[in-house]
């Protein structure tokens, strides 16, 4: 297994790798990426069977700084850097390939390779191995992106609206959903250059897996098959645990301040469906001016909520949380002193809060494992995606699923309080669009637990039993042609 250099596609990776072994402990599976994102992995594979092994890389021969091998804190600006530079793990997996070969005396059953990561199906035809493109994205946001990047519709548009081929016609998209990067892009440009070809490989591959539910998101996959014309298996919702079932925490603890039993004391004093969660994940952050109005946006509506703070865009995402310059002024004090606000640094257990009878819905950037999490909790969205995918995800959560509504979009927008309060005051309200919404969102988590607690019926279940089947098949193909 391959996954690519960021935490969003580690954890991915490796909670397919325990349900695959769940399933079937026949089957020894290695998880390949560089020395940092392996170690990474290792603090959170302690109990697990899987394999972990380290490729060759060196940041510093791509002119990225020193020992940086994620997405983590790395500057947007030098993120293209980090796609081009993940070519540069052909070689390394070449001889790690080779190695497994003269040791096991067969090449691997699969490669199962990161779809941002195609440059790894020509690896694999070189040595007659099935390869599969896994998609840690859901199935709408992963076709809006791979359509939007092959495509690019917009350019040929006059209009701010715009349909997207693999699309209906009815499903437009808007300019304002696009990252600056994908707006600028020309197909010449160094995001292009990239992604354009290595999504162009994976539609090459043998087939895609997708971390999604039959069930939640039946229109997404349909026009993804249809797009690709590639077999999909639909085997999430791929979420943190442990060996034993539980849920698994990164040892994160130590970064926030603020440890799980401290969260669920303070959650516990709250009634059903009060709290709003407010988390832009370990990527994305807000500015000085939208972190203010947010605040007092917040203190106007007189929710409770939790919120993770990390330092504002423009300053070093290390630094330490400075509230009396970047929050109105005593606002922290405020909130202690009425038990209105719990104001985390950096780091939360996230699924904990949100699995919590007390939390009614989720300010989110919308990042796919977040909707994930929220959504296997039957926590409605309040939308304020960034970059990546995250508008077409909340675009599906508004638009087919009827669970989300958006805040604003985009890292540079404006945003005043007044709207932070009408949107608050709506989705946290007790009956209207925010009761309708978390009773959506109630029978989603329904389905996604169904998916993959019913051994024998849950629809992730039998498609990874139904995967597992079709790569067995497609090798003992390949060792007849041999």
């Amino acid at each position: 297994m391959l996954p690519f250099m960021a935490h969003g596609h580690l954890i991915p990776f490796l909670e397919l790798a325990n349900f695959i072994h769940r399933k079937s402990s026949v089957f020894t599976i290695t998880i390949a990426c560089t020395p940092s994102n392996i170690q990474y992995l290792r603090s959170a594979a302690a109990d697990s069977k899987i394999r972990l092994a380290e490729l060759y890389y060196s940041s510093s021969d791509h002119g990225l700084p020193p020992n940086t091998e994620s997405t983590e804190n790395l500057p947007l600006n030098q993120i293209d850097t980090l796609f081009h530079s993940s070519t540069a793990l052909e070689l390394p997996l070449r001889e790690l390939i080779s190695d497994l070969v003269q040791k096991e005396g067969n090449p691997p059953l699969c490669i199962i390779s990161d779809v941002f990561l195609g440059w790894s199906v020509a690896v694999a035809r070189s040595f007659n191995i099935p390869v599969f493109s896994f998609t840690t994205c859901g199935a709408y946001g992963t076709l809006a992106y791979i359509s939007l990047w092959l495509n690019l519709p917009h350019r040929s548009s006059t209009s701010d609206e715009f349909s997207l081929p693999g699309f209906p016609e009815s499903s437009r998209f808007h300019r304002s959903q696009l990252h600056r990067f994908l707006l600028a892009a020309d197909g010449t440009d160094s995001w292009s250059r990239y992604f354009r070809p290595q999504i162009s490989y994976s539609l090459s591959s043998d087939g895609w897996l997708c971390n999604t539910v039959e069930e939640v998101e039946s229109f997404g996959l349909k026009h993804l098959r249809d797009y690709i014309k590639l077999p999909v298996w639909a085997i999430g919702p791929l979420l943190l645990q442990t060996s034993s079932g539980g849920r698994r925490r990164w040892g994160k603890e130590k970064d926030s301040g603020v440890g799980l039993e401290t969260c669920m004391n303070w959650l516990n004093s709250h009634r059903k469906n009060s709290v709003l969660y407010i988390s832009f994940g370990s990527q994305n952050t807000i500015t000085e001016s939208q972190m203010m109005e947010l605040a007092y946006g917040l203190e106007e509506s007189g929710s409770a909520f939790i919120w993770v703070v990390r330092p504002p865009s423009g300053h070093d995402m290390k630094t330490e949380f400075r509230a009396h310059q970047w929050l109105p002024e005593h606002f922290e004090d405020r909130m202690k002193e009425t038990n209105r606000g719990l104001v985390i640094r950096n780091w939360a257990p996230q699924l904990e809060i949100l699995a919590h009878e007390s939390v009614g819905a989720f300010l989110s950037h919308c990042g796919w494992n977040s909707t994930v999490e929220s959504l296997s909790q039957g926590v409605p969205v309040i939308g304020w995606p960034m970059a990546a995918e995250q508008a077409y995800n909340s675009k599906m959560l508004v638009e087919e699923m009827g669970i989300g509504v958006e805040l604003t979009r985009g890292k540079e927008s404006e945003i005043k309080r007044g709207r932070v309060k009408e949107v608050i005051e709506m989705v946290m309200g007790e009956g209207g669009e925010g009761e309708e919404m978390r009773n959506k969102a109630a029978i989603v988590k329904d389905k996604m637990r169904a998916a993959v607690m019913d051994e024998h019926k849950g629809s992730s279940n039998t498609n990874l039993v139904d995967f597992l089947e079709f790569i067995q098949a497609k090798q003992k193909s390949l060792n007849k042609i041999k």
